[in-house]
């Protein structure tokens, strides 16, 4: 459970030295007023110059020591609040990278991005402050009071009427305060969204002309939020006007009360004043608490939303040991395998049953959704199955730890991935401390030499956030060489060499059969021809295994494949002006115009 009193526990002494010092420099400023009220009655009344000059010297010399206090007590509260927001941001990000792939897709990229962020933030500016403040302005504000009944008792009954009625205000507007910060924080989260839409996809947004549309609906989100903040605005900033004429009035009622007091001899006019100081600090502090519970609310919002990601445990947890490793011929199978989607009633895999073989090329096809990717990603646990099971060389891959079990197979997804840096570097992912000859092999077997010559500094061009000065070809090759350096025992390509031209792709599967002996490949395609030479082929339909088995026997046996091989096939061999007649046909039948030329 997250609590923040866990994350202070390494700040114990900066916790406690803070507000001491605080309340060090509120102790000094109690006296104040009393000093004050001796200067006048004293020094003033009987023009005693050098009574006025040594009480001068004092009111300096505890205003020094309050500085100093002071400051302080700020610097010890800005480090327990720093190593606590760093503490929390750290153990947030590494509780984020053990999610699986399920808890990553139901939380959402935008939601995690605004928690790491804004709401650790406020949650270390809520710290801070609170250290500084929460000890210190109720300190002041009780201390005023009974100072102020050692002045007088019946002008200090002002007191005991004004600060309950001001306590009442300031945490009826926190009460009410709390659940609209929270929907400022959930409305953010949409405003990071769009944000995060629109600049990863404004190649498509340019493409389709959608520029004004977004601009609309993501000025609509921002007047929403802006609505909402001006509102909850509003709310806290009522606190601040009642405070001070509640305040003001009380200090009315001093003066009144004190004045008729000095006409009976009853009260001096330093007393006076020593009261009305007295009722200033309390204005000040319950403004300073005032804007402090603001915060704290906003802290109590984030605190719920980081709270909530941290209750949010990982649905796949790794063997805390692990197995000894083997190698059998039998290097991954799949046992009566049933999967399906959290939240979701129809399963995306139902009952595969297959064994791939050491050394052996798998190809993986079907039509869109019938669950291609989905499979492979059972491999790696990238979900866990929900009914029979996934086997790594005849072991269970639950009982593997995660560092076993992903160490021995590379993975190259759909979206080709690159990041910041040199190509080496992203190549060096696959393997860390890889000679030159590992990553040169690499990058020959993933057709990807004429990438790396083409560039001026070779394997040290930097590419920018995403490899956004490639091609998405170029992307792709890399991504196969990074899972490639590693010489994994089970490769699997997630149909990532969609942007390969037809030699590319021909030539990339020639170098995988030749040169990674006893590598076991999984090649998931839409294109027959990228899986003809499989050792074995896999057909799913609607999530079941429609077909096992080499082209040829699936040519024979398997209606599914013989759809899907005859479409590409007639489409591949379609003239050029046959394909723009059954165009223009289809054109005219709808009634449209379209001319060829």
């Amino acid at each position: 459970m997250f609590k923040i009193t866990n994350y202070l526990k390494d700040y114990k002494k900066e916790s406690i030295i803070a507000p001491l010092f605080k309340m060090l420099e509120a102790s000094f400023e109690l006296l104040v007023p009393l000093v004050m009220a001796a200067i006048v009655d004293t020094g003033i009344k009987n023009q005693d110059t050098g009574y006025i000059l040594k009480m001068g010297m004092l009111l300096l010399l505890l205003g020094i020591v309050g500085m100093i206090s002071s400051i302080t007590a700020q610097y010890f509260a800005a480090k327990a609040a720093v190593g606590f927001g760093t503490n929390v941001r750290r153990d947030l990000f590494v509780h984020i990278n053990s999610f699986s792939y399920t808890e990553l897709d139901r939380a959402g990229t935008s939601t995690l991005i605004t928690r790491m962020t804004n709401d650790v933030n406020q949650l270390q500016s809520g710290v801070n402050m609170f250290l500084r403040l929460f000890l210190r302005s109720p300190f002041i504000i009780v201390g005023a009071m009974i100072m102020a009944f050692t002045v007088d008792v019946k002008a200090a009954l002002v007191f005991v009427v004004a600060i309950p009625i001001l306590s009442i205000v300031v945490f009826g507007v926190m009460l009410y305060s709390i659940p609209l910060y929270q929907k400022v924080q959930d409305t953010l989260d949409h405003v990071v969204l769009l944000t995060r839409e629109n600049l990863m996809g404004t190649r498509v947004i340019r493409a389709f002309n959608r520029q004004e549309k977004e601009k609309n609906e993501y000025r609509k989100c921002s007047d929403v939020l802006m609505k909402q903040q001006l509102f909850v605005g509003k709310i806290s900033a009522v606190m601040n006007p009642v405070t001070y004429i509640m305040v003001n009035v009380s200090i009315i009622a001093i003066i009144w009360i004190g004045g008729l007091e000095v006409d009976t001899g009853r009260l001096s006019q330093g007393e006076v004043i020593a009261l009305v100081n007295y009722m200033s600090q309390i204005l000040v502090e319950l403004v300073k608490l005032a804007n402090l519970i603001i915060l704290l609310t906003k802290a109590a919002a984030s605190y719920r939303r980081v709270a909530d990601i941290f209750a949010m445990q990982p649905s796949i947890t790794e063997h805390p040991t692990g197995v000894d490793l083997e190698k059998t011929e039998d290097k991954v199978v799949f046992d009566n395998v049933t999967f399906s989607y959290p939240d979701t009633t129809e399963a995306v895999l139902k009952d595969i049953s297959f064994t791939a073989k050491k050394g052996q090329t798998i190809g993986i096809i079907g039509g869109t959704g019938s669950g291609k990717s989905t499979l492979v990603n059972l491999i790696p646990r990238f979900y866990d199955v929900t009914e029979g099971a996934v086997l790594v060389d005849q072991v269970n891959v639950k009982r593997y730890s995660f560092h076993q079990l992903r160490d021995r197979i590379g993975v190259v997804p759909q979206k080709a991935v690159l990041f910041h840096g040199s190509i080496e570097d992203n190549l060096r992912w696959g393997k860390e401390d890889a000679t030159n000859e590992e990553l040169s092999r690499a990058v020959r077997i993933a057709q990807a030499e004429n990438v790396v010559a083409s560039k001026k500094d070779g394997m040290k061009e930097m590419l920018v956030q995403g490899g956004k000065n490639l091609s998405g070809g170029q992307r792709q090759r890399l991504t196969i060489a990074r899972a490639l350096v590693r010489d994994p025992e089970i490769l699997i390509l997630d149909d990532s060499a969609s942007a390969l031209d037809f030699a590319t792709d021909a030539g990339l599967r020639r170098a995988l059969k030749d040169e990674t002996t006893g590598m076991t490949v999984f090649i998931v395609s839409q294109r027959a021809s990228t899986i003809k030479q499989a050792d074995q082929i896999l057909v799913l339909e609607d999530g079941m295994l429609a077909g096992k088995g080499t082209h040829e026997e699936l040519m024979r046996e398997c209606r599914v494949y013989q759809e899907i091989v005859r479409s590409q096939e007639q489409t591949d061999n379609l003239p050029a002006s046959a394909q723009d007649r059954k165009k223009n046909e289809k054109q005219r039948k709808k009634g449209g115009r379209r001319h060829v030329r």
